[in-house]
């Protein structure tokens, strides 16, 4: 991108922001900004609940005749696939320093139990997602790679989502995660792979890094294996890491595209952006802790997610946001490529 171009979209931003500004005014933008630390504690503690309860939705299915058993446990995984895309969705809330208004507890509680269960940094994933905050809407976009290629066709989107669902997805995420702690690959969590020079390093120095950077979130992964161990139920970690590899990955896809998949590609967050439409269902698999309000986490992206139904609300009186649509709506957008070549 050249010097005019990037001028250009600075002042497009900037343009943006005083707009945003104008319509809501400085004390409101102010009162948005509002955190607070209990909010964050009772966030992780019910994200935690609601796992809890999904592991005894387990235990419960295994006194239960087959039929039945086998319902309550895909319900279950669910329930843990959802409530661990909730986890990265908190550990997101702490990297804008939005889930605590105690900037401690943002950088370490959230690590400990929300971000390393899941293989996530709260630091890493900062530097990474403050490059897509400011670059949304163009190509220089760091997670450009999760929305591009879009639309496609039913059949692809078909293919995608089952890779999800079986856990071919997950198993590359997870070679991924050892790939990038090792320091093979530059750490991201988009998809594209930016390979790092070797330097004359063996595998067994490769090895010993990832051990070195991936250390706390194998100590939380063992810690959840004892604790469950010690209930008598180890079988339950099974269910997490099941529910990690396939719904969770599931889930998470459809909420990248929901973001970001054939917007408009421009610097004004309103227009770069797409806030979704979510029921009680959707809340509960891939819209937690109010991430579908995404157009309004991008115009003031450090307010609390419980803020953003309220600056939603204020955007729609001033007709500055459409409403929002569906994500089965979402999902014929971004797979219309056939019915718009028909």
């Amino acid at each position: 991108m050249s010097e005019q171009d990037l001028f250009a979209e600075g002042l497009q931003r900037q343009s943006a922001r005083r707009k945003l500004t104008e319509l809501l005014g400085e004390q409101t933008i102010k009162d948005l900004h509002r955190r607070s630390n209990w909010m964050g504690l009772w966030s992780i503690a019910s994200c935690w609940g609601a796992i809890a309860i999904a592991f005894g939705m387990i235990v419960w299915a295994q006194t239960q005749v087959p039929w039945l058993a086998v319902a309550t446990i895909i319900v279950a995984l669910a329930i843990l696939g959802g409530r661990q895309l909730g986890l990265a969705i908190l550990m997101h809330e702490a990297s804008h320093r939005a889930l605590f208004e105690n900037v401690w507890l943002n950088d370490n509680l959230s690590n400990w139990l929300c971000g390393h269960i899941i293989f996530l940094d709260v630091e890493k994933y900062r530097k990474h997602h403050f490059v897509h905050h400011a670059k949304t809407g163009t190509s220089d976009d760091i997670d450009y790679s999760l929305i591009r290629g879009f639309p496609t066709s039913r059949a692809s989107l078909v293919r995608k989502l089952s890779r999800d669902f079986f856990g071919i997805t997950g198993f590359k995420n997870l070679i991924g995660v050892y790939l990038m702690n090792a320091g093979y690959v530059k750490w991201t969590v988009a998809s594209d792979i930016e390979k790092l020079p070797r330097n004359g390093r063996s595998h067994l120095d490769y090895f010993i890094n990832f051990l070195r950077e991936a250390w706390p979130s194998l100590v939380a992964n063992v810690i959840l294996f004892i604790l469950l161990w010690a209930i008598d139920h180890p079988e339950l970690y099974l269910a997490w890491f099941v529910a990690y590899l396939s719904p969770y990955l599931l889930f998470t896809r459809i909420r990248a595209l929901a973001e970001h998949a054939m917007t408009e590609q421009c610097p004004d967050m309103l227009k770069n952006t797409r806030s979704t439409k979510a029921g009680p269902i959707a809340r509960a698999l891939f819209a937690p802790f109010r991430v579908n309000y995404h157009i309004e986490h991008h115009a003031l992206a450090s307010i609390p997610y419980w803020q953003l139904p309220k600056l939603h609300k204020l955007l729609r009186e001033k007709n500055a946001v459409p409403k929002p649509p569906g994500y089965w709506y979402v999902l014929k957008l971004v797979s219309s490529k056939d019915l718009k070549a028909a």
